[in-house]
């Protein structure tokens, strides 16, 4: 049995316990929180509540930490994590800048554990089609691609930290850095890269960019924001190969051949679990966090979220978010 504590039980912290639940040989053993959602998190889930990470560990058997704190607090939960010994796993991004993320690392290795990146969307059927395409090569070589990702700004986050550039990255690290990812794991690190970014008078951050990655035969567009209008959220792929046009339209992904009947991928979750966040039941979180638990077992890191993937990404939003 493998044995979990989590650090903050809010939104994030509720999803990976509802999971957790629909996966054999783990259990969630305690929670690290100070608020009073945590407390009152805690007392529904019947678990015992720990003030910091070092008390749940001295008092509770624990093999894994999953941190689901806010970003600015994620450093100093995975190092304390990492320096008692334990698999870790935390929620993206791991740091807003890559030499942070380099001493996570670099201390996982020195204490010979595990330590993941929930880059939830590597665990998606959508993207696993995607990886299948590209790795293959069924249709050729990739020449072009676009990624979407848009939301009314955020209204969800305590205090207002999401919108302290110092304590959340903004659109880059919040909400790029899923796009990102998926593009740096598929196709390395970018040659060149270039964006551009508007925001209301108003406003004291940009809410909205659009960035052009350029590799040696391929360009990759992208476009994230947090906009000032209610729209529903938007999130959406195509990628152009030498003999077909593949779209992730977010409702299913597509294959478009000349002179060929569509074919449709099947992207269907056997099981869906409901997120109590804002998004629907899906099995992302079950994908990612089963995943989890075998790298744990095995003390083998996963090859869909690596460090030197992770470490490019950040990089890359680092150089962004300081220029």
């Amino acid at each position: 049995m493998i044995y979990i504590g989590i650090v903050g039980a809010g939104g994030m912290g509720t999803v990976h316990h509802s999971n957790y639940e629909h996966i054999e040989g783990c259990k969630v053993a305690a929670i690290v929180g100070n608020s009073e959602q945590d407390r009152q998190r805690a007392a529904m889930w019947g678990l015992p509540l720990y003030d910091d990470i070092a008390s749940m560990v001295a008092h509770e058997q624990i093999d894994v930490v999953d941190i689901c704190t806010p970003t600015f607090l994620h450093k100093k939960h995975v190092m304390k994590s990492l320096a008692l010994g334990k698999h870790t796993i935390t929620e993206k991004p791991i740091a807003l800048c890559k030499k942070d993320a380099e001493e996570m690392y670099a201390l996982a290795k020195a204490k010979g554990v595990q330590l993941l990146v929930a880059q939830v969307l590597q665990f998606t059927k959508e993207v696993e089609v995607l990886r299948g395409l590209v790795q293959s090569g069924e249709y050729g070589k990739p020449l072009d691609a676009f990624f979407e990702r848009l939301s009314a700004a955020p209204r969800w986050a305590q205090g207002g930290w999401l919108f302290d550039k110092e304590k959340s990255g903004l659109v880059p690290f919040d909400l790029h850095i899923h796009d990102l990812d998926i593009i740096v794991s598929l196709f390395g690190k970018p040659s060149k890269v270039a964006y551009t970014s508007c925001g209301g008078a108003d406003k004291t951050y940009p809410e909205h960019y659009r960035f052009l990655y350029t590799y040696n035969e391929l360009h990759i567009a992208a476009e994230a924001g947090w906009l000032n209008a209610d729209i529903p959220f938007i999130a959406r792929w195509r990628v152009y190969f030498e003999n077909a046009m593949v779209v992730n339209d977010g409702t299913a992904v597509t294959a478009y051949q000349f002179g060929k009947a569509p074919r449709v991928f099947d992207t269907e979750d056997k099981m869906k679990i409901p997120t109590g966040i804002n998004v629907p039941p899906t099995g992302w979180y079950l994908a990612e966090l089963s995943h989890f638990m075998q790298c744990v077992k095995h003390n083998k890191p996963s090859p869909y979220v690596s460090e030197q993937q992770v470490l490019t990404v950040l990089e890359i939003l680092e150089h962004v978010n300081n220029s």
